[in-house]
């Protein structure tokens, strides 16, 4: 009888019990060609649905243009880069959504990854008390990783 109970409370619990891990991974590196620095972010697309159904209470589909931009809201209120004490300007590029992930593009045009000193990256962690977001820095002296929690949201670059 008890795996009974556990079997409701995950179908009554959907997003937390979906599935046993919570991350997001990301790559920033620095374009020569264009000359800006690049931000691509994943996450699983369960998490992001039940995030903005949690915050808005309604259903979202990320294929929907107008429910994109919610999301896009959000990550702009919880992933920046920083240097020389401000805030580095993000330009949204775009972002692609399927069954299993969210992609989110972005860049900081005519900026070098040497003008970046702090990464702030809570995605998702408001949310899932366990979310961990990955980033991987490329920059000319190889990839460098930075791990980002609920606890520590903002890591210097280097």
């Amino acid at each position: 009888m008890k795996w009974w109970a556990a079997l409701m409370a995950c179908t009554l619990a959907a997003p937390v019990c979906a599935h046993d891990f919570h991350a997001g991974i990301a790559e920033i590196s620095f374009n020569a060609r264009t000359g800006s620095t690049e931000v691509v972010h994943t996450y699983m697309s369960h998490d992001v649905e039940a995030l903005l159904s949690n915050l808005y209470q309604r259903q979202f589909d990320m294929g929907d243009l107008d429910d994109q931009a919610v999301f896009r809201q959000y990550v702009e209120r919880q992933f920046w880069l920083a240097g020389a004490g401000k805030r580095v300007p993000l330009t949204w590029v775009g972002m692609t959504a399927d069954t299993q992930n969210v992609t989110v593009y972005q860049e900081a045009p005519a900026t070098s990854l040497a003008q970046v000193s702090t990464i702030h990256d809570d995605v998702m962690s408001d949310f899932l008390a366990d979310q961990v977001n990955t980033i991987n820095v490329k920059d000319g002296a190889g990839t460098h990783t930075l791990t980002f929690d609920r606890a520590h949201p903002e890591q210097a670059i280097r």
